[in-house]
């Protein structure tokens, strides 16, 4: 079982969930992120006073997955996000040692559905 945290830019969420989707992974955790990479933000104005925005916005995406479905969802996440631009996003893999579904009390393979 692994845990699949990728970063990717707001405006290609569409695209990714729609490559998830075509490969079959349905379910999905979304939250809004603050961070920048080799980007490093941009300099803006308001009102004649000049300031530096370093923390841009992104969208942290966590999928639970059986080892059966791990190159899928990379490859559904790379192919949706990629702009070729710098700031695209990461995705890690982590090792899940144990998974609990609390409905039914299910363990291991079985909670990940």
């Amino acid at each position: 079982m692994k845990l699949i945290v990728a970063y990717i830019r707001p405006e290609v969420l569409n695209a990714v969930k729609q490559e998830l989707y075509k490969r079959e992974v349905h379910k999905i955790s979304i939250t809004n992120a603050l961070g920048h990479g080799e980007e490093h933000g941009y300099h803006e104005s308001y009102r004649g006073v000049g300031f530096e925005v370093n923390m841009l916005k992104k969208i942290r995406i966590e999928i639970a997955v059986n080892e059966e479905f791990v190159e899928r969802t990379v490859e559904a996440i790379m192919t949706g996000a990629k702009t070729g631009a710098v700031g695209d996003g990461k995705i890690f893999v982590l090792e899940c040692k144990q998974v609990y579904r609390i409905r039914t009390g299910e363990t291991g393979k079985d909670a990940i559905g």
